[in-house]
């Protein structure tokens, strides 16, 4: 099976960006499913009911979220109807659901960090779990890791390479280079977001400065207009294992390209 998956995607330019350039990516490549991160969706905080359908309806078959995925509190109620994760080491009774199976054969799963991240039950703990639950049961297990420190990223790669299909990590917005296969798992840092590229993590670059400057709190806003960026991660499973990984990236209304191959160990 071949599986894309979209990074965060902010506000109105990514949502705009995926309508843009999924259906075709989808025809051309064949996509069998394609999963996208939605927790900064609306406005950069959230998603919204009426984004969600949106989204969905450009050629999205499953959303991850993350620490924002509670800011839109209408959005909580449909957590358990749309095909949309909340990471699943948040405690028992939290709203929503951390993985789903589609087809009988994918299995999604969402994990959060610990560093800089709310309060949350052990993410390496609960990989191994459901991990060791879903072994058997599924063709291939993918895990959208939403965490703020590479390391932790890393760690939970080498901890269950060669079990799980492909781990993506997601959250910091920013794409790293470090795309690989090993063990027959696909992995990479973090794909990067979907909206503005020329601001701060697809925000208005002010109140980011003015943050730093002063060490206030600052609202962050989405600039309405913006160079922009569409940022996706591709992975081809055979009997659950990663042979064929690569990136992504078009700009603005610019063709797609390929920029990056799988680095295989």
């Amino acid at each position: 099976m071949k599986i894309g998956f979209i990074g965060d995607i902010v506000g109105r330019p990514g949502r705009k960006m995926v309508q843009r350039h999924l259906p075709q990516i989808r025809e051309d490549l064949g996509l069998d499913y394609v999963i996208a991160n939605y927790e900064n969706a609306s406005h950069g905080f959230g998603l919204t009911p009426k984004n969600a359908q949106e989204l969905l309806a450009a050629g999205i078959d499953l959303m991850t979220g993350g620490n924002h995925t509670w800011d839109k509190r209408e959005i909580i109620p449909l957590l358990d109807q749309l095909p949309l994760l909340r990471p699943l080491n948040y405690p028992p009774g939290v709203p929503g659901r951390g993985f789903m199976v589609l087809d009988g054969r994918l299995a999604v799963v969402n994990l959060m960090g610990h560093y800089g991240m709310p309060m949350v039950e052990n993410p390496f703990l609960a990989a191994q779990k459901i991990v060791s639950q879903l072994q058997g049961e599924v063709e291939a297990i993918f895990i959208d890791f939403h965490a703020e420190a590479t390391s932790e990223k890393r760690a939970m790669f080498l901890m269950l390479k060669g079990e799980i299909g492909a781990l993506v990590g997601t959250h910091t917005h920013v794409g790293s280079d470090d795309l690989v296969i090993d063990g027959g798992s696909g992995y990479v840092s973090d794909v990067g977001l979907t909206g503005c590229r020329d601001n701060v993590i697809g925000m208005k670059a002010e109140g980011a400065i003015q943050r730093f400057l002063t060490g206030l709190p600052t609202r962050f806003d989405v600039p309405d207009r913006c160079r922009t960026i569409f940022q996706m991660v591709v992975f081809q499973l055979e009997e659950g294992r990663c042979v064929e990984g690569y990136k992504i990236k078009a700009y603005d209304d610019q063709p797609y390209q390929i920029v990056q191959e799988a680095y295989k160990e």
